[in-house]
Formats: structure tokens, sequence, C-alpha cells
């Protein structure tokens, strides 16, 4: 049986929107709501560079990652083409206006994927070099 987690109400969540769910464990997860009221849950992480896609615009049935305008199924998680990957999704509950995500995805689901990191600064290291 599943446990289903409280999150927030329907129009917690901004139309076109999303909003960040922290966990104890893992990174955060990002709920989207669609114009119809629907709601989706994705690890907020693009499967490209990590982006952030509770920062990135919702249109339809998809979010465009903000950083390189991936397109991203928030019913599948997966990338549109000619891209490719995809980031993992959580289930949703919806009841009488209240949103539910499961207690056991949010505790083990993707917990081993990380943030993206900045690498090292390699100034210093660089040569530029100069036309004859």
């Amino acid at each position: 049986m599943n446990d289903w987690k409280l999150i927030c109400r329907v129009e917690d969540i901004p139309v076109l929107g999303a909003r960040r769910v922290q966990r104890d464990t893992g990174m955060p997860v990002a709920l989207f709501r669609t114009e119809q009221d629907e709601v989706f849950a994705l690890l907020d992480r693009c499967p490209h560079k990590g982006g952030p896609l509770s920062q990135g615009i919702v249109f339809g049935k998809a979010v465009a990652c903000p950083l390189h305008n991936w397109t991203i199924g928030l019913d599948t998680g997966e990338a549109a083409a000619p891209d490719v990957g995809s980031t993992p999704r959580f289930r949703v509950k919806l009841e009488d206006g209240a949103v539910y995500l499961c207690a056991e995805e949010l505790a083990s689901h993707a917990i081993d994927l990380l943030p993206p990191k900045a690498g090292p600064c390699l100034h210093g290291q660089v040569r530029i070099h100069q036309a004859a």
C-alpha cells in the first residue's frame, strides 16, 4: 500500500509554473501545473546539463529547460527529439484540490543523482592565442 504525503494545494502551484519540493535526501522535486490544472512531478534536474526545470517555461504538457531550452515532457520525463535523455518522474495524486506525492518515492527515488557542480576555474591555465 502506498502512503501519500500531502504537499500543497493545486492553487499553490502557479498556472503554467512550478513549485519546488525539498526532500530529506536527494535533489528537490519540481511540481508543474498545466493550464488544465493537471499536476506533474519531475526531479528538478534537466538530463542535459542539470538545469533547474522548476525555473523553466511550462507549455502544454512540457517544460523548457532554462539553460539550453531542451523540451522535457511532463508526463514522461523524456527529452523531445532530436535531444535524448530523461529525468525521473514521481507519481502524483490529486484529491479534493490537494496534491500528494508518494512518500516511498520521495524517500528513495533518484536519491543517487547529484546536482550539477561548477568545475574548477582554469584561470591562469588557459592560453590565449593571438592572431599574428
